[in-house]
């Protein structure tokens, strides 16, 4: 396990750093419901003046920010599906190919470790500061659901978000490896890795316009976690599921394989 040990070190400052924002913002956002809820009438007279497409692509005609979950599903999740998914992006996009971007390569292939043992161990240390993150996450969620005094925090919606953003996560990390196991320039890498999210998230905002745009979500995995369809149903929807650890596993398999046969200029 020293490549895992060594991967995690070396990231343990980006991950400290992002946890901390990330659960600062949750904290925070959560502190401010019970004003919400106490201006409620006010606050639903203003989202009436919203215009109907707006409401639709941030989920507000299907959920109500004048209840907990409600307002956790509007504000909070979002934030922490998008900066966690960028987050993931980043550590995995760069995990693989700067070993031949930095020149390490050849140093690191003269241990007495297989191809296959490098790609098991850096995806474990992506993997592991994926699941911190999110625990440290949900952890100021709770943490945060405190301020709301008398508000009942729905557990098995909460538990079900908590489980379809760590998938979340975990499909564009995995993507991101695969790039990173073919890919040589770590900015190359970083780029269409960020990209990927990026245009995921926007595909999963213009599939919410209108009926006629509704095949984008499709291309979306944001869509396939959406905050509405959870706390609405109470459930994960099997076919998003079954897609996402699909795309996770085949991300994996084809990255130990490519990176097995790859050319790696030392």
């Amino acid at each position: 396990m020293m490549i895992f040990r060594r991967e995690f070190r070396r990231g343990q400052k980006s991950l400290i750093i992002w946890s901390l924002v990330l659960a600062g913002l949750v904290i925070w956002l959560l502190s401010i419901f019970p004003q919400f809820a106490k201006s409620q009438n006010s606050l639903e007279s203003l989202l009436d003046a919203y215009p109907q497409s707006m409401k639709q692509m941030f989920g507000m005609d299907q959920l109500n920010l004048g209840t907990l979950i409600g307002f956790y599903g509007i504000e909070v999740y979002m934030m922490t599906t998008l900066l966690g998914s960028i987050y993931a992006a980043m550590l995995a996009s760069n995990i693989l190919a700067k070993e031949e971007n930095e020149k390490t390569i050849e140093f690191l292939l003269s241990k007495p470790v297989s191809r296959s043992q490098i790609v098991g161990e850096k995806l474990f240390a992506v993997i592991v500061n994926i699941v911190i993150l999110n625990i440290v996450s949900t952890g100021a969620s709770i943490i945060g659901f405190q301020f709301s005094e008398g508000e009942s925090v729905p557990w098995r919606t909460f538990a079900l978000l908590s489980i379809a953003t760590m998938l979340l996560h975990l499909t564009f990390a995995t993507i991101a490896f695969l790039l990173s196991s073919v890919m040589r320039k770590t900015r190359n890498v970083l780029s269409l890795s960020l990209a990927i999210v990026i245009i995921s998230y926007f595909l999963n905002i213009m599939s919410g316009l209108s009926d006629d745009l509704d095949i984008l979500k499709f291309f979306s995995p944001f869509k396939y976690v959406d905050a509405a369809n959870i706390i609405n149903d109470n459930v994960l929807e099997t076919m998003y599921i079954v897609i996402m650890i699909g795309i996770i596993s085949l991300s994996i398999i084809a990255s130990f394989i490519i990176y097995r046969k790859k050319d790696i200029a030392v």
